[in-house]
């Protein structure tokens, strides 16, 4: 398998980040779920919050990669079968779930330092706090940050409902093209 992507397969960069980030957008979501339910006394009080907080801002730099990765070896073009709604419709789901990821990661940083804290990632390096002087940040960020994220889960549910669609019912390529294998 290619390292990059063609015109007519994805590349297995592409395909690593691509699963590496869903298997992130679901833990990190089933982590904040629980941890929001912990009290004081529990043992994870402190401990699911740093770990939320490390992964999703790994989960950060690695979207970096991902979006520049894209301008290195842009993604294989439609396959010939999907007409031009399916095609826009393909492109426009692609462009909320990267705007939804950024926007929760994004508000997730403000809520962690609207108190200006810089934000530890597994202990190896600080996050600083850039910005710390929007008013109410912290309960702003948190309802932004909270909606946005069931708003990408349940995008990312459609988008693999999508895709198992397409490999069901339309039997096209597309499915097999994102799991690395042959799509012809």
């Amino acid at each position: 398998m290619r390292w990059r992507n063609s015109s007519t397969h994805y590349g297995l960069t592409s395909i690593v980040l691509h699963w590496l980030v869903a298997a992130a957008v679901f833990g990190l979501f089933g982590l904040g779920y629980w941890m929001v339910g912990l009290t004081y006394y529990s043992s994870w009080y402190r401990t699911a919050p740093d770990l939320h907080k490390s992964i999703g801002l790994v989960l950060f730099l690695v979207m970096l990669v991902r979006v520049l990765w894209r301008f290195v070896s842009p993604a294989p073009g439609p396959l010939a079968s999907q007409g031009r709604l399916t095609q826009a419709a393909a492109k426009l789901g692609h462009s909320v779930l990267y705007l939804g990821l950024f926007l929760v990661m994004m508000s997730g940083y403000l809520i962690s330092t609207a108190d200006g804290r810089a934000i530890s990632v597994f202990g190896l390096f600080d996050v600083p706090a850039l910005i710390t002087s929007i008013p109410n940040q912290a309960d702003t960020a948190g309802l932004v940050h909270e909606y946005a994220a069931w708003a990408l889960v349940i995008l990312a549910v459609l988008h693999a409902l999508a895709a198992l669609k397409h490999h069901f019912i339309d039997r096209d390529a597309t499915l097999r093209r994102m799991l690395g294998r042959n799509p012809g």
